[in-house]
């Protein structure tokens, strides 16, 4: 009787976080279906897996903890920008700004779903992020 091998289970086994970086990286991408609310729960995904992941799974939850917060902080940046033009609206110069800021918002939100698109491919392919 021959002992079938066992897989490793351990600490820094090359797997490890493997399946935490895929949810959460497909929970980035369903943020514009969710109105943004799953994103919150890839970032806590990504938080929980961060610990035991090793590798190539680490540098693609370190990736997605970075672009959440690069993300948030140009949203907040640009919703402030909306409501700064609500007031300049009053002098005429409001409405382009107002325009300005809602297409930066819009291409920031397409582009955060663009890259976590790519990077799941990529780490479904073994690639770095």
């Amino acid at each position: 009787m021959t002992d079938a091998p066992q897989p490793r289970l351990d600490s820094g086994h090359e797997s490890e976080g493997r399946p935490a970086a895929i949810i959460a990286w497909a929970l980035y991408i369903l943020s514009i279906p969710s109105a943004n609310l799953l994103v919150i729960v890839g970032l806590i995904v990504a938080y929980a897996g961060r610990g035991t992941a090793t590798g190539l799974p680490r540098q693609h939850i370190e990736a997605q903890i970075a672009l959440f917060w690069s993300v948030f902080w140009w949203t907040v940046g640009l919703w402030i920008g909306i409501l700064i033009s609500i007031p300049l609206m009053m002098i005429g110069v409001g409405i382009l700004t107002l325009c300005l800021c809602a297409l930066a918002l819009f291409v920031l939100h397409v582009w955060f779903t663009i890259k976590s698109i790519l990077s799941l491919v990529n780490l479904l392919s073994d690639k770095a992020p």
